[in-house]
């Protein structure tokens, strides 16, 4: 916070804001950016200023310290990767005026930063979102509207589709229809990124939420439109449409995070990773075109099984022997069970 005032204490220097103001006026960044910005060059000629050193004069050796100093402070990877964005493009422009001849920045890196971890809901939350539903909830609401949610969560948590997979599905099966769902079959054919197709199977309890929705899509479909899902207007629901469903229902089921149509995927996978240990099968439910993108939920899985340890084994060493004592002697819940894995291997 001390470092953050000194520099904003600190006038840039003329040939600096220069090239700020040709941001501004030239590239027409925006305000946001150029504060950004402002802030970088600030660091690069307070950084300059403590060494000694002429900026246009600066080496990559040079550079590479100072950005050693950022992380060091305790700066963030995205931090620094604007900051070196707002150098490159300095000493860019000054190559273009002929006041340097090589770029400094060019080459450097920030450095990587940790991903977050997918957020995911447990089981006993996405249990009680399901049951909310199916119980209509506290409070009053179309019975059509009720169902409609309720099928969505289903098929959300129950299949693993993105937001935009389910509100593309239509009602049969054709060539203009993104996705569609075989109920006799129990599968759901949608169109996932790239374009590419991919089949999933629906589990019990989602075919028996997509029935009940059908049976009242009628009171608010619009007689000519072919979407599954629509809205109180008649019409194919939006994605922020589903969105914003989704969280009230949430609110109202009494959970305290906040839940979104990709955070009912991420528990999908993860939920479906613990059961079964199957990262290939995940894999091609998911519709991944990379195993590396789905080995980020083998981490959530870990934490489950931590968790686990940490509650149940005597010898943990990381709680209180009470919480040993205090747990249930009733073993958990079961996951809610999946179809079988080798449905998965069909192709949409």
């Amino acid at each position: 916070m001390r470092a953050a005032a000194a520099a904003a204490a600190v006038e840039l220097a003329p040939e600096l804001h220069r090239f700020l103001e040709h941001l501004r006026v030239e590239r027409r960044l925006a305000s946001r950016t150029l504060a950004m910005y402002r802030e970088a060059l600030l660091r690069l000629q307070l950084a300059a200023a403590a060494s000694n050193i002429d900026l246009p004069r600066a080496q990559s050796h040079h550079l590479r310290g100072w950005v050693a100093q950022l992380r060091s402070r305790g700066l963030g990877s995205r931090s620094i990767a604007i900051a070196l964005a707002a150098w490159r493009g300095l000493y860019r422009w000054w190559g273009r005026q002929g006041r340097v001849a090589v770029n400094p920045v060019e080459g450097l890196r920030p450095p990587k930063g940790t991903k977050p971890l997918p957020k995911a809901l447990s089981v006993e939350q996405a249990v009680a979102l399901s049951e909310h539903q199916t119980q209509g909830g506290t409070t009053v609401q179309a019975p059509a509207l009720a169902a409609r949610d309720h099928a969505i969560t289903e098929l959300l948590y129950g299949c693993g589709l993105r937001v935009a997979e389910l509100t593309g599905l239509d009602m049969h099966a054709g060539p203009a229809a993104a996705g569609w769902v075989d109920a006799p079959d129990a599968t759901a054919h949608v169109l996932g990124k790239g374009s590419k197709r991919r089949s999933v199977p629906v589990g019990r309890a989602a075919l028996q939420a997509l029935q009940a929705w059908l049976d009242m899509r009628p009171e608010l479909a619009l007689p000519t439109e072919s979407a599954l899902f629509v809205s109180r207007l008649g019409t194919r629901l939006t994605a922020n449409q589903l969105r914003n469903r989704l969280h009230a229902q949430a609110q109202q089921a009494g959970l305290s995070t906040h839940v979104s149509p990709h955070m009912l995927r991420h528990s999908y996978a993860s939920h479906l990773l613990q059961s079964s240990g199957d990262l290939r099968a995940v894999q091609e439910l998911l519709g991944h075109s990379s195993i590396s993108t789905t080995q980020v939920y083998t981490k959530l899985d870990f934490q489950h099984l931590a968790k686990a340890y940490d509650a149940a084994h005597p010898r943990a060493g990381r709680v209180a022997a009470k919480a040993v004592a205090s747990a249930p002697a009733e073993p958990p819940p079961p996951f809610p069970p999946f179809p079988p894995l080798p449905l998965a291997q069909r192709k949409g």
